[in-house]
């Protein structure tokens, strides 16, 4: 009786634990929708290569 507790208990677990990523999935599609409508997933740019101007040494007017 034992094993059968055990074994119907992981049943429900598994069943709970694959709705909740189900709907961590889908919540999460679901917002994108709503809050940006008219963004396209191929047009996302990428902010790592913005150019950004470091000063170099020479430019150090402190002389450190």
């Amino acid at each position: 009786m034992n094993v059968g507790f055990f074994i119907v208990g992981s049943i429900i677990f598994a069943i709970y634990v694959a709705f909740l990523i189900w709907n961590i999935f889908y919540s999460h599609r679901k917002q994108r929708e709503e809050n940006y409508p008219n963004l396209k997933r191929n047009k996302v740019t990428d902010k790592t290569k913005t150019s950004q101007v470091y000063p170099d040494e020479t430019d150090n007017k402190d002389g450190l």
